[in-house]
Protein backbone atom coordinates (compact mmCIF):
# COMPACT_ATOMS: atom_id res chain seq x y z
CA UNK A 1 0.00 0.00 0.00
CA UNK A 2 1.53 3.32 -0.59
CA UNK A 3 -0.14 6.64 0.10
CA UNK A 4 0.11 9.76 -1.24
CA UNK A 5 -1.67 13.42 -1.29
CA UNK A 6 -1.32 16.97 -1.35
CA UNK A 7 -1.15 18.70 1.99
CA UNK A 8 -1.78 22.45 1.72
CA UNK A 9 -0.77 25.04 4.21
CA UNK A 10 -2.93 27.79 4.26
CA UNK A 11 -3.31 30.48 7.29
CA UNK A 12 -3.74 34.70 7.28
CA UNK A 13 0.05 36.10 7.29
CA UNK A 14 2.30 36.11 10.25
CA UNK A 15 1.70 32.94 11.53
CA UNK A 16 4.47 30.94 10.56
CA UNK A 17 3.52 28.98 7.61
CA UNK A 18 7.10 29.01 5.53
CA UNK A 19 8.86 27.96 8.70
CA UNK A 20 6.65 24.83 9.08
CA UNK A 21 6.90 24.24 5.68
CA UNK A 22 10.42 24.42 6.15
CA UNK A 23 10.77 22.24 8.73
CA UNK A 24 8.49 19.54 7.35
CA UNK A 25 10.38 19.24 4.27
CA UNK A 26 13.60 19.68 6.29
CA UNK A 27 15.00 21.77 3.20
CA UNK A 28 14.61 25.68 3.39
CA UNK A 29 12.39 26.25 0.57
CA UNK A 30 10.10 28.98 1.38
CA UNK A 31 11.77 32.46 2.43
CA UNK A 32 11.22 33.40 6.11
CA UNK A 33 11.20 36.85 7.58
CA UNK A 34 9.46 38.76 10.30
CA UNK A 35 7.22 40.90 8.02
CA UNK A 36 4.04 39.49 6.55
CA UNK A 37 3.24 38.69 3.31
CA UNK A 38 6.49 37.02 2.18
CA UNK A 39 5.38 34.10 0.20
CA UNK A 40 3.95 35.64 -2.83
CA UNK A 41 3.41 31.93 -5.17
CA UNK A 42 2.04 28.42 -4.19
CA UNK A 43 6.06 26.24 -3.31
CA UNK A 44 5.55 23.16 -3.14
CA UNK A 45 7.67 20.48 -1.09
CA UNK A 46 8.08 17.14 -1.94
CA UNK A 47 8.77 14.44 1.27
CA UNK A 48 9.31 10.76 0.57
CA UNK A 49 9.43 7.46 2.02
CA UNK A 50 9.62 3.85 1.05
CA UNK A 51 5.05 3.86 1.15
CA UNK A 52 4.20 7.26 1.13
CA UNK A 53 5.18 10.88 -0.83
CA UNK A 54 4.09 13.98 0.81
CA UNK A 55 3.20 17.10 -1.28
CA UNK A 56 3.22 20.18 0.73
CA UNK A 57 1.77 22.91 -0.59
CA UNK A 58 3.05 26.85 0.67
CA UNK A 59 0.77 29.21 -0.26
CA UNK A 60 0.65 33.16 -0.07
CA UNK A 61 -1.28 34.47 3.58
CA UNK A 62 -5.01 35.01 2.74
CA UNK A 63 -5.15 38.99 2.82
CA UNK A 64 -7.63 41.24 1.46
CA UNK A 65 -6.74 42.36 -2.12
CA UNK A 66 -5.19 46.02 -2.60
CA UNK A 67 -3.28 45.33 -5.65
CA UNK A 68 -3.60 42.96 -9.11
CA UNK A 69 -0.95 41.18 -7.32
CA UNK A 70 -2.74 40.71 -3.93
CA UNK A 71 -5.37 39.17 -6.63
CA UNK A 72 -2.57 36.91 -7.96
CA UNK A 73 -1.47 35.84 -4.86
CA UNK A 74 -5.33 34.69 -3.65
CA UNK A 75 -5.59 32.85 -7.09
CA UNK A 76 -3.12 30.51 -5.93
CA UNK A 77 -4.24 30.06 -2.77
CA UNK A 78 -8.00 28.77 -4.69
CA UNK A 79 -5.94 26.81 -6.96
CA UNK A 80 -4.66 24.87 -4.12
CA UNK A 81 -7.94 24.31 -2.48
CA UNK A 82 -8.53 22.17 -5.81
CA UNK A 83 -6.02 19.36 -5.51
CA UNK A 84 -6.16 19.32 -1.84
CA UNK A 85 -6.35 15.95 -0.20
CA UNK A 86 -5.41 17.23 2.96
CA UNK A 87 -5.54 20.77 4.66
CA UNK A 88 -3.51 22.26 7.40
CA UNK A 89 -5.14 25.51 8.46
CA UNK A 90 -2.28 27.34 10.58
CA UNK A 91 -3.32 29.63 13.61
CA UNK A 92 -1.04 31.40 16.10
CA UNK A 93 -2.25 31.80 19.89
CA UNK A 94 -3.69 35.31 19.54
CA UNK A 95 -6.08 34.46 16.66
CA UNK A 96 -9.95 33.97 15.80
CA UNK A 97 -11.80 32.86 13.49
CA UNK A 98 -12.53 35.73 10.80
CA UNK A 99 -14.82 35.37 7.41
CA UNK A 100 -13.44 35.24 4.78
CA UNK A 101 -14.27 33.49 1.37
CA UNK A 102 -11.41 31.62 1.55
CA UNK A 103 -11.23 30.15 4.74
CA UNK A 104 -15.23 29.64 4.43
CA UNK A 105 -14.64 27.20 1.24
CA UNK A 106 -11.88 25.34 3.44
CA UNK A 107 -14.08 24.98 6.11
CA UNK A 108 -17.16 24.19 4.63
CA UNK A 109 -15.46 21.44 2.55
CA UNK A 110 -15.46 17.46 2.97
CA UNK A 111 -12.04 18.00 3.26
CA UNK A 112 -9.78 16.93 6.34
CA UNK A 113 -8.17 19.57 8.37
CA UNK A 114 -5.39 19.73 11.01
CA UNK A 115 -5.64 22.95 12.36
CA UNK A 116 -1.88 23.87 14.16
CA UNK A 117 -2.41 26.60 17.06
CA UNK A 118 1.56 27.78 15.93
CA UNK A 119 4.17 29.73 18.31
CA UNK A 120 3.40 28.42 21.37
CA UNK A 121 6.58 28.64 22.11
CA UNK A 122 5.83 32.18 22.87
CA UNK A 123 2.52 31.72 24.95
CA UNK A 124 1.53 29.80 28.35
CA UNK A 125 -0.07 26.74 28.36
CA UNK A 126 -3.49 28.05 29.91
CA UNK A 127 -3.84 30.41 26.87
CA UNK A 128 -3.37 27.29 24.60
CA UNK A 129 -5.54 25.03 26.61
CA UNK A 130 -8.31 28.33 26.19
CA UNK A 131 -7.59 28.29 22.39
CA UNK A 132 -7.70 24.42 21.53
CA UNK A 133 -11.20 24.63 23.64
CA UNK A 134 -11.90 27.95 21.63
CA UNK A 135 -10.97 25.98 17.88
CA UNK A 136 -12.84 22.90 18.65
CA UNK A 137 -16.03 24.74 19.13
CA UNK A 138 -15.39 26.61 15.83
CA UNK A 139 -14.32 23.96 13.49
CA UNK A 140 -15.13 20.61 15.29
CA UNK A 141 -14.28 18.58 12.69
CA UNK A 142 -10.78 19.97 12.76
CA UNK A 143 -7.64 17.82 14.86
CA UNK A 144 -5.99 20.43 16.27
CA UNK A 145 -2.44 20.18 17.17
CA UNK A 146 -0.42 22.89 19.12
CA UNK A 147 3.02 23.17 17.44
CA UNK A 148 6.12 25.74 17.76
CA UNK A 149 7.26 25.54 13.89
CA UNK A 150 10.70 27.61 15.58
CA UNK A 151 11.56 25.10 18.16
CA UNK A 152 10.00 21.87 16.15
CA UNK A 153 7.84 21.28 18.88
CA UNK A 154 4.98 18.50 17.76
CA UNK A 155 5.90 17.88 14.50
CA UNK A 156 6.35 14.70 15.05
CA UNK A 157 2.52 13.99 16.06
CA UNK A 158 1.45 16.32 12.98
CA UNK A 159 3.96 13.96 11.30
CA UNK A 160 2.11 10.87 12.06
CA UNK A 161 -1.84 12.86 12.18
CA UNK A 162 -0.63 13.57 8.07
CA UNK A 163 0.15 10.06 7.41
CA UNK A 164 -2.52 8.65 9.07
CA UNK A 165 -4.79 11.13 7.01
CA UNK A 166 -3.16 10.36 3.11
CA UNK A 167 -5.10 9.03 0.77
CA UNK A 168 -3.91 5.59 -1.23
CA UNK A 169 -2.39 6.96 -4.58
CA UNK A 170 0.95 6.20 -6.39
CA UNK A 171 4.16 8.99 -6.05
CA UNK A 172 2.98 12.14 -7.92
CA UNK A 173 6.16 12.90 -8.75
CA UNK A 174 9.41 11.29 -9.08
CA UNK A 175 11.03 10.27 -5.73
CA UNK A 176 14.39 12.18 -6.04
CA UNK A 177 12.28 15.41 -6.41
CA UNK A 178 12.57 17.93 -3.72
CA UNK A 179 10.03 20.64 -5.51
CA UNK A 180 8.28 21.42 -8.30
CA UNK A 181 10.53 25.03 -8.85
CA UNK A 182 13.30 25.74 -10.78
CA UNK A 183 17.17 26.67 -9.12
CA UNK A 184 16.24 30.17 -10.74
CA UNK A 185 12.84 30.48 -8.51
CA UNK A 186 15.05 29.70 -5.15
CA UNK A 187 18.08 32.50 -6.12
CA UNK A 188 15.09 35.25 -7.13
CA UNK A 189 13.57 34.34 -3.45
CA UNK A 190 17.15 34.38 -1.54
CA UNK A 191 17.42 37.98 -3.12
CA UNK A 192 13.93 38.80 -2.22
CA UNK A 193 14.32 37.59 1.39
CA UNK A 194 17.50 39.83 1.71
CA UNK A 195 14.94 42.56 0.60
CA UNK A 196 12.79 41.75 3.01
CA UNK A 197 15.75 41.75 5.34
CA UNK A 198 17.36 44.98 5.14
CA UNK A 199 14.45 47.28 4.42
CA UNK A 200 11.62 49.20 5.70
CA UNK A 201 7.90 49.77 4.98
CA UNK A 202 6.87 49.85 1.43
CA UNK A 203 10.37 49.06 -0.03
CA UNK A 204 10.32 45.22 -0.36
CA UNK A 205 6.66 45.11 -1.34
CA UNK A 206 7.48 47.01 -4.68
CA UNK A 207 10.08 44.95 -5.54
CA UNK A 208 10.33 41.90 -8.09
CA UNK A 209 13.29 40.03 -8.53
CA UNK A 210 13.96 38.15 -11.82
CA UNK A 211 16.92 36.08 -12.94
CA UNK A 212 17.58 37.30 -16.27
CA UNK A 213 20.34 34.58 -16.76
CA UNK A 214 21.50 31.47 -15.35
CA UNK A 215 24.97 29.71 -16.58
CA UNK A 216 26.29 26.47 -15.05
CA UNK A 217 30.03 26.36 -15.75
CA UNK A 218 32.19 23.67 -13.99
CA UNK A 219 33.33 25.58 -11.14
CA UNK A 220 30.75 28.30 -10.26
CA UNK A 221 27.42 29.55 -11.54
CA UNK A 222 27.21 32.51 -12.96
CA UNK A 223 23.73 34.27 -12.35
CA UNK A 224 22.35 38.18 -13.82
CA UNK A 225 19.22 39.16 -11.64
CA UNK A 226 17.04 42.76 -12.16
CA UNK A 227 15.41 43.89 -9.15
CA UNK A 228 12.39 46.10 -10.42
CA UNK A 229 10.44 48.70 -8.56
CA UNK A 230 8.07 50.77 -8.74
CA UNK A 231 9.47 54.28 -8.30
CA UNK A 232 12.60 56.25 -9.23
CA UNK A 233 13.06 57.26 -5.42
CA UNK A 234 12.65 53.27 -4.32
CA UNK A 235 15.55 52.59 -6.94
CA UNK A 236 17.79 55.02 -5.18
CA UNK A 237 17.12 53.63 -1.56
CA UNK A 238 17.22 50.45 -2.45
CA UNK A 239 20.76 50.98 -4.51
CA UNK A 240 21.92 53.01 -1.15
CA UNK A 241 24.84 55.70 -1.09
CA UNK A 242 27.48 54.70 -3.55
CA UNK A 243 25.87 50.90 -3.98
CA UNK A 244 26.20 50.36 -0.31
CA UNK A 245 22.76 49.17 0.24
CA UNK A 246 22.88 46.57 -2.91
CA UNK A 247 26.42 45.24 -2.09
CA UNK A 248 24.88 44.34 1.62
CA UNK A 249 22.35 42.15 0.02
CA UNK A 250 24.49 40.84 -2.92
CA UNK A 251 26.40 39.75 -0.18
CA UNK A 252 23.91 37.88 1.68
CA UNK A 253 21.94 36.33 -1.35
CA UNK A 254 25.49 35.30 -2.55
CA UNK A 255 26.30 33.57 0.89
CA UNK A 256 22.44 31.65 0.78
CA UNK A 257 22.64 30.62 -2.68
CA UNK A 258 26.29 28.92 -1.99
CA UNK A 259 24.70 27.03 0.61
CA UNK A 260 21.69 26.17 -1.36
CA UNK A 261 23.47 25.12 -4.05
CA UNK A 262 26.19 23.60 -2.83
CA UNK A 263 28.58 25.83 -5.30
CA UNK A 264 30.56 29.04 -5.72
CA UNK A 265 28.04 31.72 -7.86
CA UNK A 266 28.84 35.24 -9.27
CA UNK A 267 25.99 37.44 -8.42
CA UNK A 268 25.29 40.45 -10.36
CA UNK A 269 22.18 42.52 -9.66
CA UNK A 270 20.69 45.35 -11.53
CA UNK A 271 18.16 47.84 -10.62
CA UNK A 272 15.27 49.26 -12.48
CA UNK A 273 12.00 51.37 -12.58
CA UNK A 274 8.51 49.51 -13.79
CA UNK A 275 6.29 51.81 -12.91
CA UNK A 276 2.77 50.19 -10.94
CA UNK A 277 4.10 46.97 -11.93
CA UNK A 278 1.69 45.51 -8.87
CA UNK A 279 -1.52 46.51 -10.67
CA UNK A 280 0.01 45.68 -14.39
CA UNK A 281 -1.32 43.02 -16.11
CA UNK A 282 1.48 42.45 -18.45
CA UNK A 283 4.19 43.21 -15.74
CA UNK A 284 2.41 40.38 -13.54
CA UNK A 285 2.19 37.77 -16.27
CA UNK A 286 6.19 38.44 -17.31
CA UNK A 287 6.45 37.71 -13.68
CA UNK A 288 4.70 34.73 -13.36
CA UNK A 289 1.92 36.01 -11.65
CA UNK A 290 -1.06 35.27 -14.32
CA UNK A 291 -1.31 32.45 -16.91
CA UNK A 292 0.20 34.12 -20.40
CA UNK A 293 -2.54 32.41 -22.65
Amino acid sequence: MHKAGFVNIIGNPNVGKSTLMNALVGEKLSIITSKSQTTRHRIMGIFNGEDFQIVYSDTPGIVNPHYKLHESMMNFVNLALQDADLFLLVTEVGETLKSHATLDKVINSNIPIILLINKIDISTQEKVKEKIDYWQKEIPRAIIIPTSALEKFNLDRVFETIIAQLPENPPYFPKDELTDKTMRFFVSEIIREKLLINYKKEIPYSCEVVVESYKEENNIDKIYTTIYVERESQKAILIGHQGSMLKIVGSQARKDIEEFTQKKCFLEIRVKVLKDWRNNENSLKRFGYKDKN
